[in-house]
């Protein structure tokens, strides 16, 4: 029994030993994956593969510094020669592949694949390429794409100059124009599909016709160029028909006036504000807080702001002291401010508010008072006089002390 067991055991773990490494490697090189590095270029030859080769980049951690970057990768190949597979693991592109050659998967049209393929920089993102024909792949990294820099001030700018522009006519005109000019497809195929009868087998005519109208939208944006150069007339006649009618209707209901619209349309051109700003970014944490701080800041209390800038501006530029006046300074201007005060004081008590009779009654001589009406001075003569004296002798005490006080420092 011990020798007829031996060698049984032994053939299992011999086969154990021997199958389970090659099963083991062939699991791996289903799933081995080419790491991307940046600004380097893979070449793939030209093999005759029935699974996909798989493409990683591993992503990178999130910090303010890489707030707009953008990671691209892109292909030599023409949209139509090859098929792509997303995941975020190589096992995810293997098990979306194995889904796509079910009878009930649905294929993506070439339109809607690109050469260029736009990777979220802070996440692990694998690619799968299946294809007969050789081709490069190259993984392009820009530190501060300015499209999105730009997409973050536009939303910033929108953002805060919704109150006003809600409120200007030639944006009004401007918007109007444009939605006219980029809608006017749409709404054609709005204006058929109430002349085609509401049955079942029509919505479903309406739907696939959709659709060709996003494919056909699709297929102007990517030869937009061409279009321009080509057919120069043709576009020419089509803006400006559309503008025009775009115009005319505009013109026909005109601004909008009612405070609620205006509210309405200042709420939506600051959420597509914020939206823009929000979309300018992968590093969706830090735009989602830049969000919340221009809302918290729009909607900050006046009076707090007021006090906020008062209390920076006496801090960091605090006022310069005025300049002294000299004694004749002093003298003049008190009495430029004195004939000032005077007139004032005529024009009160010459107004309808002054009742004349009941100030006459509480004054000890109405005589002076009615004179000084009349352009009298307002003082007497005893009174000058007694100013006079009084001032010649301050100026002698004056002078007495400076002479006093330079004899010492001489001594």
């Amino acid at each position: 029994m011990m020798m007829v067991c031996l060698p049984k055991q032994v053939t299992i773990s011999t086969i154990i030993g021997v199958f389970l490494p090659i099963l083991l490697q062939l699991g791996e090189s289903a799933t081995t994956a080419h790491h991307l590095e940046p600004w380097k270029t893979h070449h793939s030859g030209l093999e005759q593969t029935s699974t996909p080769k798989i493409y990683c980049y591993k992503g990178k951690p999130k910090y303010l510094i890489h707030l707009w970057e953008t990671v691209l990768m892109e292909l030599s190949l023409s949209q139509d020669k090859y098929t792509r597979y997303d995941g975020f693991t190589p096992e995810d592109v293997i098990v979306e592949f194995e889904q796509s050659r079910s009878t009930w998967s649905f294929n993506l049209p070439s339109w809607s694949k690109s050469k260029t393929i736009q990777l979220n920089p802070f996440n692990s993102t694998c690619i799968g390429i299946l294809t007969n024909e050789s081709y490069d792949i190259t993984l392009n990294v820009i530190r501060i794409d300015y499209w999105r820099v730009l997409i973050f001030f536009v939303g910033v700018i929108l953002f805060f100059s919704a109150p006003r522009l809600c409120e200007n006519s030639l944006f009004y005109y401007l918007s109007g124009v444009s939605f006219g000019i980029c809608a006017s497809f749409l709404i054609a195929v709005y204006i058929l599909s109430r002349m085609i009868p509401k049955k079942p087998v029509m919505y479903s005519f309406l739907a696939s016709g959709w659709a060709v109208a996003v494919y056909l939208l699709q297929m102007i944006s990517d030869n937009l160029r061409t279009i321009a150069l080509r057919y120069k007339v043709h576009a020419f006649i089509y803006f400006a028909f559309s503008g025009f009618v775009s115009f005319v209707i505009c013109y026909r209901y005109g601004p909008v006036s009612d405070p609620r619209s205006k509210n309405l349309i200042k709420w939506t051109l600051q959420g597509v504000g914020l939206i823009l700003v929000f979309l300018s970014s992968y590093f969706q944490e830090a735009t989602l807080s830049i969000d919340l701080f221009l809302l918290a800041f729009h909607n900050f209390p006046p009076s707090w702001s007021a006090k906020m800038r008062l209390n920076v501006r006496q801090r960091f530029f605090p006022p310069k002291p005025a300049r002294l006046l000299t004694e004749d300074e002093y003298h003049e201007q008190g009495s430029i401010e004195t004939v000032k005060a005077l007139d004032h004081l005529r024009a009160h008590c010459s107004s309808p508010d002054c009742n004349q009779w009941r100030t006459i009654l509480k004054l000890k001589d109405p005589l002076r008072f009615a004179k000084f009406m009349e352009g009298s001075s307002h003082l007497a003569d005893d009174e000058v006089l007694e100013y006079e004296i009084e001032s010649k002798r301050l100026y002698q005490d004056d002078f007495l002390t400076d002479d006093s006080n330079a004899s010492d420092d001489e001594d």
